[in-house]
């Protein structure tokens, strides 16, 4: 039984969107499962049906759902400039180093799929929106998404989780669903590890 669970989550959790799982026993009692929407074999039957999300267009994320190795050489690097942005909008500094390394591992050239750019992985319209003119330059990077997430910080206050979802999701997704966590499962991970990393 322990084993069909584990089976049945790792089906699930394959496709971070949309899963169905069916289900086939052969003539010999062998049980056989899988995660393909329209099985070939067709004495398979559907046994669970997921939810299909939505994911806003501002999705943008660069964050895999994997922790991110670092170079502590880059951390070291751009440690002032992280503590200068924090301290002007008053965002705690774990918080901001959390973010960063997350987002970017402190690779200040890393570009998304979605065009997400630099350390804090800001897109175009966020970037104008917070001042930035050059999403390559770190200080205007850094500076531009620390601004944001001290924004993010006084829209949830004090629900700590709800910006730092906001900052992956946007914060019209944590809107839309009620002020909760979107269910979108790279958000729920973004927000799970970033909060482990500000808290260590």
């Amino acid at each position: 039984m322990i084993r069909m669970a584990v089976i049945l989550l790792t089906l699930v959790i394959s496709n971070e969107v949309a899963a169905d799982i069916y289900k086939f026993t052969d003539a010999d009692g062998h049980v056989y499962y899988t995660n393909i929407n329209v099985p070939r074999h067709g004495m398979y039957r559907r046994i669970i049906k997921t939810k299909i999300f939505h994911y806003p267009n501002n999705y943008r994320s660069n964050y895999t759902g994997k922790v991110r190795s670092f170079s502590g050489a880059n951390k070291r690097r751009f440690a002032e400039l992280i503590e200068q942005a924090a301290f002007r909008y008053q965002v705690d500094a774990k918080l901001v180093h959390a973010v960063i390394q997350t987002e970017s591992a402190y690779n200040s050239t890393v570009q998304s799929p979605k065009g997400a750019v630099g350390l804090m992985q800001l897109m175009p319209d966020t970037a104008r929106r917070f001042g930035v003119t050059d999403r390559n330059d770190p200080d205007q990077n850094i500076d531009g998404g620390t601004r944001y997430l001290k924004h993010l910080i006084k829209l949830f206050d004090p629900n700590l989780d709800l910006a730092v979802a906001a900052y992956n999701a946007g914060e019209n997704a944590v809107i839309k669903y009620n002020n909760s966590i979107p269910p979108y499962p790279e958000t729920q991970n973004y927000v799970k590890q970033v909060l482990a990393l500000y808290k260590r």
